[in-house]
């Protein structure tokens, strides 16, 4: 897929996702708790569902689109409804889980991006790469899930490093 095909697509699942009262909720897959690598879901999977909680509310602790979603919830629920995947609850867990580190040139859909918002350099926020320098993320109190820019100056000044839950292959051959 090219980028600019790509975008379009960003924006389109952005822009109907908005004009959504409430976001959608597919039937449930069932949790898998299975080593990284190993899935029923794919990066596209876990890109489109992502984007369509944008505009879910902030709620500190919350991991349901109809509760709201901090971060770390929103990585959670997204990965266990897309993917059939559980990941750790916290961004310490979630920074330290066995996957593979991944360069800031290297990120592909999917990856885990992750953030010392809080100053110094221990995580506090994470969001989910969806592609062309973007990421989804449920960012503070008072606000909604949204897609942001890593190229922002913020984001920039306290970006830490990804991990990469889908390793290349299983992200083009579910």
């Amino acid at each position: 897929m090219t980028a600019i095909a790509r975008l379009c697509l960003i924006m389109l699942a952005a822009l109907l996702s908005a004009c959504a009262s409430n976001a959608l909720t597919p039937s449930p897959k069932p949790v898998v708790h299975a080593p990284i690598g190993s899935f029923n879901g794919n990066a596209e999977d876990v890109l489109f569902r992502a984007l369509g909680l944008v505009g879910t509310p902030y709620r500190y602790g919350g991991n349901t689109p109809d509760g709201g979603f901090d971060c770390s919830g929103l990585i959670g629920y997204v990965y266990r409804d897309a993917a059939g995947i559980s990941l750790p609850r916290s961004t310490r867990e979630l920074i330290s889980m066995r996957a593979p580190t991944v360069g800031r040139d290297r990120l592909q859909s999917g990856d885990l991006v992750f953030f010392a918002t809080n100053g110094g350099s221990q995580v506090s926020h994470a969001g989910i790469y969806v592609g062309d320098g973007r990421f989804v993320h449920a960012p503070s109190s008072g606000g909604t899930v949204r897609l942001d820019s890593l190229s922002n100056k913020y984001w920039q000044r306290t970006y830490l490093n990804a991990k990469r839950v889908f390793t290349p292959e299983l992200a083009r051959n579910p």
